[in-house]
């Protein structure tokens, strides 16, 4: 679904990324993680396209991503910010009706189709008991899934986050997350997201990509590729590693 070949990027004379080459394939749930100033933000806009690659390409569904218009490329891939920001007092149904518009005409109303979009997309991040409240009366957890909700107004197949969940508590952490992996088994809608809390990322993905000084250093599945070298040649901090008592899967100890 999306092939990324050899792209390199730069602000102005900083490199943040150098020639990373790798592909996701449809339903994946791919964690991406790496050390501050590692690049894995500014590769999100690069798939999202708010950032064009100095040199490589990318390639959604077989198609360079450039040749996309911005509408198309909206209705495929979503986006969900670390912390949203608007400059008006929306009521949440007006901010999950925002994701409507790469469907939007110009002086076009909501169609029964999109009232019905929009209710499925709070009902699925529940956040329709509360659909005329003001974004900005919401707890931080309730924010997010809004966001959340106005991202799947897109019906998109590719879900982008960055870091989503940093400024949540562990129970909104898991409730986040637990609505994200229904979408992708459901929906089989393929998830990328950028974390810094590897432990939450491990329970819920398939595979990791590990980025470092702008390169992807590492990638495979949490069992593969985890270990005590690993994390300390990029993190440079010393961990143990055990299996989780319930799922099995790695788990970090400091």
């Amino acid at each position: 679904m999306i092939s990324v070949e050899n792209i390199s990027f730069a602000y102005r004379s900083d490199p943040v990324l150098r020639e990373l080459s790798f592909n996701i394939s449809a339903g994946e749930f791919i964690g991406i993680i790496g050390p501050n100033g590692a690049g894995k933000s500014t590769l999100l806009k690069l798939l999202n396209r708010v950032l064009t690659p100095d040199a490589g390409e990318i390639f959604l569904k077989d198609e360079p991503l450039d040749k996309y218009q911005q509408k198309e490329l909206a209705k495929i891939v979503g986006y969900v910010p670390q912390e949203f920001k608007t400059a008006f007092n929306f009521t949440v149904r007006e901010i999950v009706a925002m994701g409507r518009f790469p469907y939007a005409t110009p002086f076009s109303r909501e169609s029964a189709a999109d009232k019905q979009i929009m209710e499925s997309s709070m009902n699925a991040t529940n956040v329709l008991e509360f659909k005329d409240r003001l974004f900005s009366e919401l707890s931080g957890g309730e924010k997010q899934r809004v966001v959340l909700a106005s991202a799947l107004a897109q019906e998109p197949k590719i879900l982008l986050m960055d870091e989503p969940t940093a400024s949540l508590d562990l129970k909104y952490q898991i409730g986040f997350f637990e609505i994200v992996k229904n979408l992708q088994r459901d929906q089989n809608m393929t998830i990328v997201s950028v974390t810094h809390d590897i432990n939450l990322v491990v329970r819920y993905c398939e595979k990791l990509f590990v980025v470092n000084e702008g390169r992807l250093v590492s990638e495979g599945s949490p069992r593969e590729i985890l270990n005590k070298t690993l994390i300390r040649d990029v993190f440079d901090v010393d961990v143990e590693i055990i299996e989780h008592p319930v799922d099995k899967k790695p788990f970090l100890v400091i």
